[in-house]
């Protein structure tokens, strides 16, 4: 029988993505009894990470708290850098904040942005809200080739409760994970990545973007993991499935299936997706390609594939149960890599 492995200890943290700020804060609590590192919230078209992760920040004491990710071109860096601080000291500084740009499409139609030259944006970015949280220490004047900040305060702002909070970037091409490892605190690594592409796409990059930063050393990664855990082999192993199945039918992640010998699925999934036939865009998803990207099966099969595949890919862990099974699967998911008698605890 395969041992629980010590969560904490390990980096095994949790995404949670299913709910409100209530539900999202009694995850984050789950989270923390259970023994889990870190717990980072999500953002999307119903979501705010910020909120979730304040709801989550008064109802944990201990536990690492994140974002991964909030959009980084969603917000002003001014008003980006008040959110992170504020959170930061709500949360007595155990806040990271991740950020990502999404996709072009989004970055156009959602934040009605042109969508160009996300990489040399986040790099003046990063560096930008690290500047405003030292305020306190002096005015800003900034004119950067995609922002625009003066800001002199006119009475002396609080002093950060940190002013080197971390800082991480989400990154899926080499480009992206290039200005990672030149800026950032660290990289949240994208649900398509397999430790093959971690090793030979994913780390090379981040030194890269180390070297040209002049940094002694590339950042870590936090990296998700798709984990969809039941009794019922089969619907756990299915919900992952829809999970690679959906992620797959962008574009721009493409590098990844081409590294993992998988685009004869993402082209069946994609072709499935543009006839709307959901059924068959899971059906498109070998078994092969499922193992190679996610954990999906019983508590037991889980925690063996992930000591088999998983353990020490990354620093940390970003177990992530699919949002669509609700409070059944988060809790299964907890209940799979929960430390010892808070096994019982996390179910209860």
């Amino acid at each position: 029988m395969a041992m629980r492995p010590e969560a904490r200890a390990r980096g095994i943290s949790l995404v949670t993505s299913s709910g409100g700020p209530a539900e999202l804060a009694e995850a984050a609590r789950l989270a923390e009894r259970a023994g889990f590192e870190s717990v980072w919230a999500t953002e999307f078209v119903d979501r705010s990470a910020t909120v979730a992760l304040g709801a989550m920040a008064q109802a944990t004491s201990t536990i690492q708290l994140g974002s991964a990710i909030a959009y980084a071109f969603g917000r002003t860096p001014l008003v980006l850098a008040v959110e992170a601080r504020d959170l930061d000291e709500l949360s007595g500084g155990r806040m990271t904040l991740g950020l990502g740009t999404g996709t072009r499409r989004m970055q156009q139609d959602w934040h009605g942005l042109d969508g160009e030259h996300p990489a040399s944006r986040m790099e003046e970015l990063v560096p930008l809200l690290r500047r405003l949280w030292r305020l306190h220490e002096g005015p800003i004047e900034h004119d950067g080739r995609f922002y625009r900040l003066h800001v002199q305060p006119t009475a002396p702002p609080r002093a950060p409760w940190r002013s080197d909070t971390p800082i991480y970037m989400a990154g899926v091409n080499a480009r992206m994970i290039e200005a990672a490892g030149a800026v950032a605190d660290g990289l949240v690594g994208h649900p398509l990545f397999t430790p093959e592409y971690v090793r030979d796409v994913v780390r090379p990059a981040l030194a890269r973007g180390a070297e040209r930063g002049g940094r002694s050393a590339p950042p870590p990664i936090a990296g998700y993991v798709t984990c969809s855990v039941g009794e019922d082999r089969g619907s756990a192993r299915a919900a992952a499935a829809a999970i690679v199945a959906f992620s797959s039918t962008v574009k721009t992640y493409r590098a990844t299936h081409v590294a993992g010998g998988f685009e004869r699925e993402a082209e069946a999934v994609r072709a499935a997706w543009k006839d709307g036939d959901f059924a068959r865009m899971s059906e498109a998803v070998s078994d092969e390609m499922l193992d190679a990207i996610t954990l999906a099966g019983t508590g037991e099969e889980v925690r063996e594939r992930f000591a088999e595949r998983w353990e020490g890919v990354y620093e940390r862990t970003l177990l992530w149960p699919p949002a669509f099974r609700g409070e059944e699967g988060l809790r299964a998911a907890i209940d799979a890599f929960a430390v010892g008698d808070a096994t019982r605890s996390a179910a209860a």
